[in-house]
């Protein structure tokens, strides 16, 4: 009886004792304070696209949490909880226009007054810079040129890195750099607006598909800069890097910078900027191709399927990538295997609820390892 009693004494102390272990691990979870907190603008304007994939570009550091942000909690106040604002793709006009001036006002607030940090990506450029005539924030010292062609194009674009854009991203030198375009402003310094303007690296390619756009606008101007401004930081990309594969951490690194926190590194299966040897601008030709390789996706032929990826894919196709999705649930186990290893490729980690759900479903077993491979890949960081 003794004996019994004694052991049950043990087993409880045991439980009890596992519990408080279990509650110190829960109490520590919630308690992980993170390093940086980034906010990315989604009111009207900013691209419902673009906002995903900049927010997911961001959990590649480990160190920032990173949310999306609407104009009505700006009037909120919850801006102040952050150390970072960045501005993502869509239209510029929009999201300053979404924000109010109460709202403009806050954020030039944010960064002048209380000295955090400002990032424009392509049309946040365009609205947190100074071009005449043009709604934007006038937070930075720059100007779009030739806005009568703002509309100039998409692709795959070159661009070059000087010393001052080496000490950021160090781990590009010696590399040709490519990122997707997406009429994206050409910046020069203003020389009517003070402040400091430190290019990082400039246009190479010329883009002008189908001669919409002047020839030698772009190349030699800014495709990235940035400065101070107040007390705060700002930087600006006219490209997308959050939407190129190998290239998505440069946007946690940009966060580090005007956040004026370390510039750590990362895992090196994210930084491949060799996966790129050409620019691919889409002229009438590309953007046929690509429409036409899209309907060859609904082919009840694998093959087919599977030769329109890889087409689309070469080709660099910024929403190809996204289309790979749909793909995961194809009737045919060689083209959901190959959907699977595109959005590896392609870093799609917002896919990651679809692969682990394609997981559940896969009933081929060589299939199934691919989409494992594919999760494995985003969960292990």
């Amino acid at each position: 009886m003794r004996f019994t009693f004694l052991l049950i004494l043990m087993l409880f102390s045991l439980f009890a004792c596992q519990k408080s272990e279990k509650n110190k691990a829960e109490e520590f979870e919630k308690n992980i304070e993170f390093e940086i907190s980034v906010a990315v603008f989604k009111g009207n304007g900013a691209g419902a696209t673009s906002v995903i994939e900049t927010i997911e570009a961001l959990r590649i550091d480990a160190g920032i949490n990173a949310v999306a942000l609407t104009s009505r909690e700006i009037q909120n106040g919850n801006l102040n909880n952050f150390d970072v604002l960045i501005f993502p793709g869509g239209s510029g006009s929009k999201q300053l226009l979404n924000l109010g001036e109460r709202g403009q006002e806050k954020v030039r607030e944010f960064v002048e007054i209380q000295g955090k940090g400002i990032i424009g990506i392509c049309a946040g450029a365009y609205m947190l810079s100074s071009t005449s005539g043009y709604p934007n924030l006038k937070l930075a010292s720059s100007v779009h040129m030739d806005r009568a062609h703002y509309n100039r194009g998409r692709g795959l674009v070159e661009f070059e890195l000087n010393n001052k854009g080496f000490d950021i991203f160090p781990e590009l030198k010696g590399y040709k750099l490519f990122a997707q375009y997406y009429d994206g402003p050409i910046l020069v310094k203003s020389d009517s607006v003070k402040g400091d303007y430190n290019e990082l690296g400039i246009y190479i390619s010329d883009i002008h598909p189908d001669n919409f756009a002047p020839k030698r606008i772009s190349p030699g101007k800014s495709f990235l800069l940035n400065q101070n401004k107040g007390k705060g930081k700002i930087f600006l990309i006219a490209g997308h890097p959050e939407s190129t594969p190998g290239m998505r951490w440069m946007v946690p690194r940009m966060a580090r910078w005007v956040a004026g926190r370390e510039l750590v590194s990362y895992h090196k299966k994210w930084i491949k900027p060799e996966i790129n040897s050409k620019e691919i601008i889409f002229d009438k030709t590309l953007r046929k191709k690509e429409k036409d390789n899209y309907w060859l996706l609904f082919s009840e032929e694998s093959d087919d399927q599977i030769k329109a990826m890889k087409t689309l894919h070469s080709l660099r196709s910024r929403p190809a990538v996204r289309w790979n999705i749909g793909l995961l649930r194809s009737a045919h186990p060689e083209t959901r295997a190959f959907a699977a290893k595109l959005l590896m490729e392609t870093e799609y980690s917002d896919a990651i609820g679809d692969l682990v759900q394609a997981q559940k479903n896969e009933k081929d077993p060589k299939t199934k390892t691919v989409i494992k491979e594919s999760i494995d890949f985003f969960k292990n960081k």
